[in-house]
């Protein structure tokens, strides 16, 4: 094992101690010996299964078999989660075969980040993940069940779920992907498209044409980012099957995977002699895999704070110091899309994460022994691939080295020797930097400050045509507290286009920006942010501000006794928290904590 992550990992567990004890003492408090239905009163259990077949009734009555709740994102209006349409049929169905019996506890809301993507509804995004934790809570409430079986994909809702299994901890889990859609047009003729449209080279529906080619089918957008990022991040801590992340719908592979998920949950239960809860599975090792297999990947920026939540959710203290420091030491191993050309499919194709899970274990750069939902536990078992052979689901080892150099590497030849994202410090406070999609010659602007206190006016003035010269724009009250942190993902193709044209530009926020984000040099999640007086509120239009993305600092020119002297400025932009049921999250924005703390309402073990 690499030094610095037995290092950290001790660290973790250190800082940890107190806030872990407690959540695993409330673990155990929580375990039955029997059945958990067992404990209702009559009444209860009758309204908990009036509406079984009467074979089922007669299962959960007898206190013998297990009861499984499947938590589900489904929609038919997403991409990504219109395949779990037929998934609780597939489950009863095996679960059943399998000696138990299974029930739809509960829908979670799942909203696209790609749709809403600039608009008002953006603003509930980041907020969804922890009405996604509350609502796995409450379809768990019941306590008929014996484990729970999560279906999700995106952005918020892998988070949230997550955050809602560990609050029922003793609870075994299994998570089931839905699979990425199948390759559409190349990203760089996406990109190619939004960015001839932002010079006005393209009308709107060409831009929709080009939209709909890559984005064209059921399954999880197939660029690298939230999305896919949860996929690979849960895989590696050990909560997917073997290989079943980057399977696409609607295949006979994936249903199988569906079905085989569906009864290994039956596995761990504590009617059982292999007891396996989700919060034992998620422990410090776990976490610290997640956060090397993200830096590793050049994964979304956005887990720096879903990941210190989830975390939290376990009793685990994490913070933005621990992926600095492994950042440092975990190189880059994949080029997907932003960081390069391919795919979830071609990383896929390349040997995926069995091939990138062996590579980090082989170097010692993952903790290996820790408890997964495989039949043996341990990474070493994900090293292998699933598929059918005649008609029957199997498991074969990985290729020992990648299938095409160019999109998954080795830790001998990294695509670049330090993980993509860094940790930003200076006196404009610390934000997070992805740098693994930066090209050459833009990882450090220096440059004037303009200043906006809202996306669209940025786009205005880009469409006036007075953001043509050198310029760092600085986004002001975009953090939680102001108006539930959006992703600013809108900015990204005029940025680019400008630095395509020759310009130094970089973007300073307390905001976010997408997944799929990077080309442009950024430092996002400033803490403290604007709305609590953060130092970024103290900027003015002119001020020279330099962006060092390789040594993490981020900082502003000017005395630093004028600066400390200035008043930060105040936000007039209220019209944020009315309407598109903005109003409703009012809460949510009073009581959010930073976003190094997980930007979060969801107070655990305090």
């Amino acid at each position: 094992m690499h030094p610095v992550i037995e290092q950290v990992t001790k660290d973790i567990i250190k800082r940890s101690r107190e806030t872990r004890a407690v959540y695993l003492g409330r673990l155990d408090a929580a375990v039955e010996k029997g059945p958990h239905r067992s404990a209702l009163g009559c009444g209860n259990l009758a309204h908990g299964f009036a509406a079984c077949p009467a074979s089922d009734k007669a299962d959960l009555a007898d206190d013998k078999k297990p009861d499984v709740g499947i938590i589900s994102s489904y929609n038919d209006m997403l991409s990504a989660h219109e395949p779990y349409k037929n998934a609780p049929a597939l489950i009863k169905e095996a679960v059943r075969e399998a000696g138990g019996v299974a029930q739809f506890a509960g829908g979670v809301p799942a909203m696209c980040d790609g749709v809403t993507q600039g608009q008002p509804g953006m603003e509930l995004s980041l907020f969804s993940r922890d009405v996604i934790a509350m609502a796995t809570a409450v379809g768990l409430s019941h306590n008929m069940f014996d484990a729970a079986l999560y279906l999700g994909v995106c952005d918020k809702i892998v988070p949230g779920l997550l955050i809602g299994a560990l609050s029922f901890g003793h609870l075994p889990a299994v998570f089931i992907p839905a699979g990425p859609m199948p390759s559409g047009i190349t990203n760089k003729e996406k990109a190619r498209a939004r960015q001839k449209y932002a010079e006005g080279k393209i009308s709107r529906k060409e831009l929709l044409e080009s939209e709909s080619k890559s984005y064209h089918s059921p399954g999880t957008c197939t660029f690298y980012g939230t999305a896919n990022s949860n996929q690979m991040m849960v895989e590696i801590m050990g909560l997917h099957l073997p290989g079943s992340s980057f399977v696409n719908p609607y295949t006979p592979l994936r249903d199988e995977l569906t079905k085989a998920a569906a009864k290994q949950v039956l596995k761990f239960t504590a009617l059982g002699d292999d007891f396996r809860p989700v919060g034992h599975v998620i422990n410090e090792q776990a976490i610290v895999n997640a956060i090397v297999g993200l830096l590793a990947t050049g994964g979304s920026t956005n887990h720096t704070m879903h990941l210190v939540a989830i975390a939290r959710a376990a009793g685990i203290e994490i913070n933005w110091d621990d992926f600095d420091k492994l950042s440092k030491i975990i190189p880059l191993l994949t080029r997907i899309y932003p960081n390069g050309a391919a795919d979830v499919n071609h990383f896929h194709a390349a040997g995926g994460m069995g091939v990138l899970i062996g590579e980090l274990i082989d170097n010692g750069l993952l903790h290996a022994d820790i408890l997964t939902i495989n039949n043996e536990p341990g990474l070493n078992n994900y090293t292998k691939e699933p598929k059918l052979k005649d008609g029957k689901l199997i498991w074969e080892p990985s290729p020992k080295i990648s299938l095409d150099p160019d999109v998954l590497s080795t830790v001998a030849k990294p695509f670049a020797e330090g993980g993509g994202l860094h940790v930003m410090h200076g006196n404009l406070g610390r934000g997070i930097s992805k740098i693994s999609a930066l090209r050459e010659g833009h990882y450090v602007v220096e440059a004037p400050a303009i200043v906006f206190d809202d996306q669209d006016d940025l786009m205005t003035a880009f469409n006036r045509g007075e953001l043509e010269k050198d310029f760092i724009a600085v986004i002001r009250f975009q953090g939680p507290k102001s108006n539930g942190m959006p992703e600013l993902h809108k900015l990204t193709p005029p940025l680019g286009l400008l630095q395509d044209k020759g310009f130094n530009v970089a973007l300073v926020t307390d905001g976010r920006m997408s997944g799929a984000s990077g080309k442009v040099p950024s430092a996002i999640h400033m803490c403290p942010e604007c709305e609590d007086g953060g130092p970024l509120a103290k900027v003015r239009n002119g001020d020279i501000i330099r962006l060092d993305t390789i040594n993490g600092s981020v900082n502003v020119l000017i005395d630093e006794r004028e600066f400390n002297a200035r008043r930060p400025a105040v936000n007039h932009a209220k019209d944020h928290h009315h309407g598109m049921g903005r109003e409703l999250f009012a809460g949510f924005r009073l009581n959010a904590s930073s976003a190094e703390t997980g930007a979060t309402n969801v107070f655990i073990n305090d």
